[in-house]
């Protein structure tokens, strides 16, 4: 199976099914020199591990993620760093029925369209669960971005029709908000209409938001490496992410040019700065060093306790209601995600604009001959 790599000289791998024994990760390309345990990981990890609240699908699993190879007396050798995330709480009989059924919303048909096999039990690789090991990878980057002072900040902007209040919005409520709102009456409202639709055999999705800052200018490639590109492409590799926007996205198409456009100032050191963001930080692929502003619309879960018409693999309609611990709203839990593989697009990007001046690669040399 190809596709399962991502990246240029930060390059992931992401390996295992969903009630297969393990899944996991090869990071390749990863500087030598960082401090990194498991801990550090798992900062990450617990952000997004199942079973943690009324709104989350029962699944128990603990998440723990062993470092197997690229990192010695605590710090990155500069080798492929290899993680491993056991699975320990699969129920794969919960789906003996869909051997011969492939379920709406779901990729069982074009997987066995494309192969002619598929692993039904939950959905193997196309399982949500794939994306633990994105996030044990992703962990990384960001442990390496933030020591370089840049900062991610993703949330849960909307779920359904409940949206966050900007004048209410609080950072530290992230930390315990259930659904990833940094805002406390939104984060209520947004529980009592997913528990409703959990008791409807329901689901539901939402919007993540993202707001990078600190990131340089400079950062991103032309054509057809453009960084905003990549993090779209990124942000859509997610399964359940069915579009991304970047800046104003699709609402700059209903503005007149001099609505849409940042216009420049001088700042009291004579740097050029924006007036506004519009543009989310990117111009033209690359940073202007302003906040990369993003977003992603996450849709419901498709494994809903409703009944619904699927297909056979015969071609014949068949009536299904899917069994099962599915989340009611995956976004919560997808929130990290999309933080973990922007981490390691634009790590990627800034690790490959090494090269993009001459001067750098002199510097670099010369500092090597004086040592």
């Amino acid at each position: 199976m190809a596709g399962s790599s991502f990246g240029n000289i930060l390059k992931v791998t992401t390996f295992g099914e969903s009630h297969g024994n393990g899944i996991g990760a090869v990071l390749d390309g990863f500087p030598a020199g960082m401090d990194l345990c498991e801990e550090d990981i798992m900062a990450y990890m617990r952000r997004r591990k199942p079973g943690q609240s009324a709104i989350s699908t029962a699944r128990k699993e603990d998440d723990e993620v062993e470092i197997l190879s690229g990192v010695f007396n605590g710090k990155t050798e500069g080798t492929p760093i290899a993680l491993l995330i056991r699975n320990n709480d699969q129920h794969s009989s919960d789906y003996e029925q869909m051997k011969t059924i492939y379920r709406p919303g779901h990729a069982d048909f074009t997987y066995d369209a494309k192969y002619g096999f598929r692993d039904y039990r939950g959905g193997g690789r196309s399982s949500g669960r794939e994306t633990a090991a994105r996030v044990a990878a992703g962990a990384i980057a960001a442990k390496f971005l933030k020591e370089m002072g840049i900062d991610l900040l993703f949330y849960t902007a909307a779920i359904g029709d409940v949206m966050i209040s900007r004048e209410r919005f609080n950072r530290k409520f992230l930390d315990s908000s259930v659904t990833g709102m940094p805002d406390v009456v939104a984060n209520q409202q947004a529980m009592g209409l997913i528990e409703g639709l959990r008791a409807e055999g329901d689901s539901v999705g939402g919007i993540i938001e993202g707001h990078i800052s600190g990131v340089p200018a400079g950062i991103g490639d032309p054509v057809f490496n453009k960084l905003d590109a990549n993090l779209a492409k990124a942000l859509m590799s997610i399964g359940a992410v069915k579009s991304v926007s970047i800046g104003n996205g699709i609402f700059a198409a209903y503005n007149k040019g001099s609505d849409n456009n940042d216009q420049f100032e001088a700042d009291e050191n004579g740097n050029a700065v924006k007036k506004t963001n519009r543009a989310g930080g990117i111009y033209g692929g690359i940073t202007d060093g302003s906040d990369i502003v993003l977003s992603c619309a996450v849709k419901p879960t498709p494994s809903i306790a409703k009944d619904q018409t699927a297909i056979d693999v015969n071609g014949k309609a068949v009536p299904l209601n899917v069994k099962g611990r599915h989340d009611p709203c995956i976004v919560p839990r997808a929130v990290v995600v999309a933080e973990c593989m922007s981490a390691l697009t634009i790590l990627d990007a800034m690790l490959m604009n090494m090269t993009a001046r001459a001067e750098n690669v002199r510097k670099f040399y010369a500092g090597k001959d004086s040592e």
